[in-house]
């Protein structure tokens, strides 16, 4: 399971939509995005090269991800399920719909996702 802190999925959000993309040009994408300095970018590059999220290729220290978005969302969305929910996807879902109003076309979209499965 992939665990990553808000900081690196934000630079993971940046490489994934770039890759391969060398370090420096990364950097001048988070600063632009998020505001980052050359040296927290760098420095959140390189946690991740050690978690073994992204892979550095040389020449020109290439980024390219290690792992795929919808990898991580699971990962993510299983956790959070598990944390607050006791791991019911049921209460999950009827957490969020108590709470949120849906259109009639994402009801839709919602009732046909779950007759697919």
């Amino acid at each position: 399971m992939y665990k990553l802190f808000d900081s690196e999925l934000k630079l993971m959000e940046i490489l994934w939509n770039n890759e391969p993309i060398n370090a420096a040009q990364l950097s001048v994408l988070a600063t632009e995005k998020i505001g980052w300095n050359k040296n927290t970018t760098y420095t959140i590059i390189n946690k991740l090269i050690k978690k073994q999220v992204i892979l550095r290729t040389e020449p020109g220290f290439v980024c390219s991800s290690l792992i795929k978005k919808e990898d991580v969302k699971r990962a993510e969305t299983e956790l959070l399920i598990k944390r607050l929910f006791d791991g019911s996807k049921l209460a999950f879902f009827a957490a969020f719909l108590e709470n949120e109003t849906l259109s009639e076309q994402e009801l839709s979209e919602l009732r046909a996702l779950i007759e697919k499965k």
